[in-house]
C-alpha cells in the first residue's frame, strides 16, 4: 500500500482543495456564460466568447502574469479588493484556485455549451405554452437534460484544476503548505539535486488523479444520459 509522505500528503491536500474550490466557484458563471452563448444574441457575443477562451491558446504564464497586474495589491481590482474587503488574492491558496479556476474555465464552458446546444427546444416550448414560467422551464426542463454536459464540464476542470502550473507559479508563487501545489512540488523537486525518485513519485499520483478524473467524468455522464434515457 502506497504511503505519502508529509510533501506528497501536504501536495495532495492543497491541490484537491485549490481544484474542488476553484470548479465551485467557477460552476455557476460557467454555466451562465454558457447559457448566453447558446441561446442569445448579443452586440458582443464574439468577443466574449473569445475572451472564454483565450486561456486555451495563451501561455499560461502570461494568464498568471495579467492576474497579477489586475488583483495585485496595486493592481485596479486587487486595490478595490483589498480597500474595501481587506482581501489579498497573490501569493495565496485562494489565489491559486483562481488561476485554476480561469485556465479550466475554457472547458467548463464548452462542455456545458454543447450539452445546452443539444437540448431539443420544442421541450421547453411545449413546457412553456401549459404555462410554465421561464425560470421553472429552465430548472425541470433545461438542467436535467443538460445535466451530463454540466458534469463532464464540472469534473474536466477539476482535473485540469489539478494539473494547474504556470498560472498558479505566476500568480500565486511557490510557498510551502500555502501554494505548492502537486505540479510546483514536482517542479521543485526536478530542480533539487537528488529528488528524482520523489519527482517520479509525484507523478504516478498526477497521473493516477487526473485518470481517476477522467474515467468518472465518462461514467457519470452514462449513467445520467441512462437515467434519461429510461
Amino acid at each position: 500500500m502506497l504511503t505519502l509522505t508529509p510533501l506528497e500528503a501536504e501536495a495532495l491536500n492543497l491541490s484537491l482543495r485549490v481544484a474542488l474550490w476553484s470548479v465551485a466557484t467557477s460552476l455557476p458563471v460557467g454555466l451562465l456564460i454558457a447559457w448566453l452563448l447558446a441561446r442569445r444574441d448579443f452586440i458582443g457575443k464574439t468577443a466574449l466568447n473569445a475572451l472564454v477562451h483565450l486561456p486555451l491558446v495563451l501561455p499560461p504564464v502570461v494568464v498568471g502574469y495579467l492576474l497579477l497586474v489586475l488583483l495585485g495589491r496595486e493592481g485596479p481590482l486587487g486595490r478595490l479588493l483589498f480597500s474595501l474587503f481587506g482581501i489579498t488574492l497573490p501569493f495565496t491558496w485562494q489565489g491559486a484556485a483562481l488561476a485554476a479556476a480561469v485556465m479550466a474555465f475554457p472547458l467548463m464552458v464548452r462542455a456545458m455549451r454543447l450539452s445546452l446546444e443539444a437540448v431539443d427546444r420544442r421541450l421547453e416550448a411545449a413546457a412553456r405554452t401549459l404555462g410554465a414560467r421561464p425560470i421553472m422551464v429552465f430548472a425541470t426542463i433545461t438542467l436535467p437534460l443538460m445535466a451530463p454536459g454540466i458534469v463532464v464540464g464540472a469534473v474536466l476542470a477539476f482535473a485540469r484544476g489539478l494539473g494547474e502550473f504556470g498560472a498558479t507559479i505566476t500568480f500565486a508563487a511557490n510557498i510551502p503548505g500555502e501554494t505548492r501545489t502537486l505540479p510546483i512540488a514536482l517542479y521543485t523537486l526536478i530542480q533539487s539535486p537528488g529528488g528524482e525518485a520523489a519527482a517520479l513519485r509525484l507523478t504516478v499520483i498526477s497521473v493516477v488523479l487526473s485518470l481517476a478524473a477522467l474515467v468518472a467524468s465518462e461514467v457519470m455522464a452514462r449513467r445520467l444520459r441512462a437515467r434519461m434515457d429510461g
